[in-house]
């Protein structure tokens, strides 16, 4: 998992009673991110399992092909790739929920952005016997924009503000897949059974961008109207381009190495 307080410093604040996190690259530490990001990324394209069994069967060079094969390579989709992993990352280590399903392993095509929910984070709260549900839309910008941040929103209100039948739907067959029934039971319970309640969801609006987000995120968590709980997390590298950029040049130099 990434370490973000290695590379990044920390600002926190409330908009009302939102929580709003500000998370700036450090220049100076920014080697950190980059070496931290390019050892994580390809696990969200392919299974480490998957890429050992290549390694045994037909060898090293064989193995890094595999590897870059799952790497897209239009800059604007590296980008949105990278922006969902980062948010993942942070979920994993910085909000008590948990990511089990890396779900670019099932892209279509590596040059195509996947639908949907972008991340959904769970978290079974064993008091109240339920499943707790993180809905995140992840946005990667060079230059963020209020258009982009409210592109975000229209995304989290979908559903009636809930995630989506289909994600979770997709996120329970995978984890059926490898072994993980009390979770995948647990999900469809919820979906199926129980239903999901607008206070079992929060609501994760992550960005990552070149230019600081702060604004553009103040103003969308305090013109939100609905009930469930929101959540505002913007990620600020200057050189945006060349930090992604960087990352994935590591991955495939790492591979081959």
């Amino acid at each position: 998992m990434v370490q973000f307080n290695d590379w990044c410093n920390t600002a926190e604040s409330n908009v009302g009673v939102h929580p709003l996190r500000i998370l700036s690259g450090d220049p100076v530490r920014l080697n950190a991110g980059v070496a931290a990001m390019a050892v994580i990324l390809p696990t969200h394209y392919a299974a480490e399992e998957r890429v050992g069994a290549v390694l045994r069967r037909l060898g090293k060079i064989e193995a890094a092909k595999f590897v870059e094969g799952k790497l897209p390579t239009s800059k604007s989709i590296r980008s949105g790739d990278l922006g969902e992993i980062l948010a993942s990352e942070f979920i994993a280590t910085q909000s008590g929920f948990q990511v089990p399903i890396k779900r670019l392993r099932w892209k279509d095509h590596r040059n195509m952005a996947m639908r949907g929910d972008d991340v959904i984070g769970f978290h079974h709260d064993p008091q109240a016997g339920r499943l707790l549900f993180l809905k995140t839309e992840a946005k990667s910008r060079a230059a963020l924009t209020a258009a982009v941040v409210a592109e975000a929103r229209t995304g989290l209100d979908k559903d009636g503000g809930l995630p989506s039948a289909h994600a979770l739907s997709f996120i329970a067959d995978r984890l059926a897949e490898l072994g993980e029934e009390a979770l995948a039971d647990a999900i469809l319970d919820a979906l199926l059974k129980h239903g999901i309640q607008p206070q079992n969801v929060s609501h994760l609006l992550f960005t990552f961008s070149g230019n600081n987000p702060e604004a553009h995120l103040t103003g969308s968590l305090q013109t939100y109207a609905g009930g469930i709980a929101q959540w505002g997390v913007g990620l600020r590298v200057e050189g945006h381009g060349a930090f992604v950029a960087a990352v994935y040049d590591l991955v495939i130099a790492n591979a081959y190495s």
